[in-house]
């Protein structure tokens, strides 16, 4: 597994080179965010560690500049616990946000979570439509208008499970051990904000949800509707 770690912190770089080396991982490392777009390119990761607060561009900028091009997991490792960083780092496509200072076991199994991918069902490559949307799970790719949607892999594992269970509850519980794995059982708050994404990109009213809705107190279900 590679991973390529963006701090520019030495001390910080230096301890997760040795922590995530030791546990088999490929380890690249770059102090600026000029260098961390090189990297990526350069090495083409299976995820990406990132700080916000970078020389010369900025952790936002990074991952708009990698989202234009790239969908490689981004999980965010950064000092600044407001929730109003949370929802930018998420909404510039980041897919995951912990902060310092962290435990070495939650980190890496958010790396675990980030970098599991649920296999489809053998034959089950189906294009689902609604409104304006459709959805073309076998080639993971989803149209708004006849232009392409980016979503997240978050956001895709999230959309599949609940596309794939169309018409039927899938509860909180499920969802977060098919999206994140089986120890984020009761990280409801990241289950509402990346369902509120969703709702931005896909719905026609995100504060009217027609097709992804809300089944009180229980979890979540997809309509087609109409």
């Amino acid at each position: 597994m590679k991973v390529v770690i963006v701090d520019d912190d030495p001390r910080i770089l230096r301890a997760l080179r040795i922590t995530l080396g030791a546990r088999g991982y490929d380890v690249f490392t770059a102090a600026n965010g000029t260098d961390a777009l090189a990297m990526v390119e350069q090495e083409s990761p299976d995820v990406v560690m990132l700080d916000l607060g970078l020389p010369n561009l900025t952790g936002i900028e990074v991952i708009q500049r990698l989202r234009t091009w790239t969908t490689v997991p981004i999980l965010v490792v950064s000092g600044r616990s407001e929730s109003w960083d949370k929802v930018e780092a998420l909404d510039a496509g980041a897919d995951d946000y912990v902060t310092k200072p962290f435990a070495a076991d939650e980190l890496l199994a958010r790396l675990r979570a980030l970098t599991r991918r649920a296999p489809a069902a053998a034959g089950e490559e189906a294009i689902v439509a609604f409104g304006t949307v459709t959805i073309d799970l076998g080639a993971h790719r989803v149209l708004r208008d006849g232009s392409v949607v980016r979503l997240t892999p978050t956001e895709w594992r999230l959309l599949e499970v609940l596309v794939r269970n169309a018409e039927h509850l899938v509860t909180r519980e499920q969802l977060l051990t098919e999206v994140w794995g089986p120890q984020y059982t009761t990280d409801t708050g990241y289950l509402r904000l990346y369902v509120g994404q969703l709702r931005k990109k896909l719905e026609p009213v995100p504060s009217q949800p027609r097709h992804f809705l809300t089944e009180s107190g229980m979890g979540y279900r997809f309509s087609a509707g109409v």
